[in-house]
């Protein structure tokens, strides 16, 4: 099998709608129920970049200092109806695939799983600086719960 160098991919195009999150973002989880309080919140790092000279997008975040778990997500597009795949393992061992959309003012993820349904929507601000979200979680698919807040800002 031949191998294939980095700089011999053309940028998907199909990814072009996240260009607009690509660089260095802070994290800030807030309304959890897992945090100490009800007004506590933690810090960390999000980053995106382009990765296989722009065939993918890849998302790190966490940070061991503020304790939110590090991640990386793999994001890719289907061509054809335009909708978003994530491959997603973080340092607990935890292993997902969600579904996801985009465009430049809603942000929704999505996993339908036995036991342990998610998703998320953030609102991206007009300036492309801030995006507003949260997380919810199911355990049927059917009833939905809060779970945690996030903003990420630049």
């Amino acid at each position: 099998m031949k191998t294939t160098k980095q700089n011999e991919f053309k940028p998907n195009p199909s990814l072009k709608p996240l260009e607009m999150l690509i660089g260095n973002w802070v994290m800030e989880i807030s309304n959890a129920s897992f945090l100490p309080g009800p007004h506590a919140k933690v810090y960390g790092k999000t980053s995106f970049e382009w990765i296989e000279g722009g065939a993918y997008v890849a998302m790190h975040q966490g940070d061991r200092e503020a304790g939110t778990p590090i991640a990386t997500w793999l994001i890719s597009c289907d061509e054809s109806n335009k909708e978003f795949a994530i491959f997603y393992y973080d340092d607990r061992n935890v292993s997902r695939i969600y579904q996801m959309s985009f465009d430049k003012a809603e942000w929704k993820i999505w996993r339908k799983a036995p036991g342990f349904s998610q998703r998320f929507k953030g609102v991206i601000s007009g300036d492309g600086k801030t995006i507003t979200a949260s997380w919810e979680k199911s355990t049927d698919g059917k009833k939905w719960e809060h779970d945690f807040d996030l903003t990420y800002t630049r």
